[in-house]
């Protein structure tokens, strides 16, 4: 539905690369030159600057793009929303969501979702809660999966699970199984996720609240996903804190142990988030029904030593109430993975 010179110049200005564009569009280079072309000539301007080996937008290109970007948006709602009132719902949905909840959760959630709706298509694209909400605030994306608080006004955000960071340390640390004053943190390496991360927030303001310094914590390395988290702890180099729901396979496995943190719990919410405004409507309010009404059923379980060994009370799976409220240098863009599900 959505215009083809656009879809073709979105593509180009995304990956600022012809045969990266070709590839996804599953077209020849040549082709995607001639669509380029064509829509050069149509506004009478060039929109890439091709000198220097190199491709970059010029400033007509920089001022089609968000253009070309809401063109997308609202082709696909108009598309979900005449599927919806047909009553066979289909379609595209964009979603975007932070590492850990991409990683773990949303394979269950989507699928159940497909169940009921096989003929939406979803692409997913995932990063730190920054980085997510970056592309929900600029129409990259329809609908936001978060670990972290949103800390912007143009957001709107809605929690739909607990969640509990739980500290790892290796399967022969001193620690494992063990209970341990907050003081006693500043004594180990700490491995941390990179700045913007939800999970990072957590922890610090946590470890704050409990009467430790940031500038005491001995920070040893900074990892952009968790599963590095889970490796460098696993290879020896620190200790971690990481969502309940990553550690599952490795607390089964043995090769990592818990501690636990005396009289702090490190909690927070996930939590869908959209524009401020309007409410989400055809395909992106019906996942957004599906999550608030089916996620804890769909959730995978944590292991009986990961629940013993939490911090979590034991109403963690209550239902929570509603709120209001992607890598390079510049901010991290998010990694997309596209899950193309029909």
């Amino acid at each position: 539905m959505e215009n083809f010179r656009l879809k073709v110049f979105r593509a180009v200005a995304t990956h600022l690369n012809f045969s990266r564009a070709a590839e996804e569009l599953l077209l020849t280079q040549p082709a995607v030159t001639q669509q380029i072309k064509a829509l050069e000539d149509e506004f009478a301007v060039p929109l890439f600057d091709r000198t220097g080996g190199r491709i970059t937008l010029t400033s007509a290109g920089h001022a089609l793009l968000p253009y070309v970007e809401k063109c997308k948006v609202l082709c696909d709602e108009a598309q979900s929303v005449v599927a919806n009132v047909s009553g066979i719902p289909g379609g595209q949905l964009a979603l975007g969501a932070s590492q850990t909840i991409s990683q773990y959760l949303l394979p269950n959630l989507v699928a159940g979702f497909l169940r009921q709706n096989p003929r939406i298509a979803i692409t997913v694209t995932s990063g730190n809660t920054d980085a997510v909400l970056d592309a929900l605030a600029e129409h990259k994306t329809q609908l936001a999966l978060i670990e972290g608080p949103a800390l912007r006004k143009d957001i709107r955000v809605e929690p739909f699970m607990d969640d509990y960071l739980v500290l790892v340390v290796p399967a022969e640390h001193e620690w494992a199984n063990k209970e341990l004053d907050p003081e006693r943190l500043m004594e180990a390496p700490l491995l941390m996720r990179e700045f913007g991360s939800g999970s990072r927030r957590v922890v610090e303001n946590a470890l704050v609240q409990a009467g430790l310094k940031r500038k005491d914590l001995k920070t040893r390395m900074e990892l952009d996903s968790t599963e590095g988290l889970l490796s460098a702890v696993e290879a020896g180099l620190g200790v971690a804190f990481v969502s309940r729901w990553a550690v599952r396979n490795q607390l089964t496995l043995g090769t990592l142990k818990l501690a636990r943190v005396r009289g702090v719990t490190f909690s927070r919410m996930f939590s869908l988030a959209y524009p401020a405004g309007p409410e989400p409507t055809g395909n992106t309010a019906a996942f957004r029904s599906f999550l608030l009404n089916h996620s804890l059923d769909l959730a995978p379980r944590v292991t009986g030593r990961a629940m013993k060994n939490s911090t979590e009370p034991d109403d963690s799976r209550a239902r929570p109430t509603m709120l209001t409220l992607l890598s390079d240098a510049r901010p991290q863009h998010p990694a997309k993975k596209r899950m193309r599900l029909d």
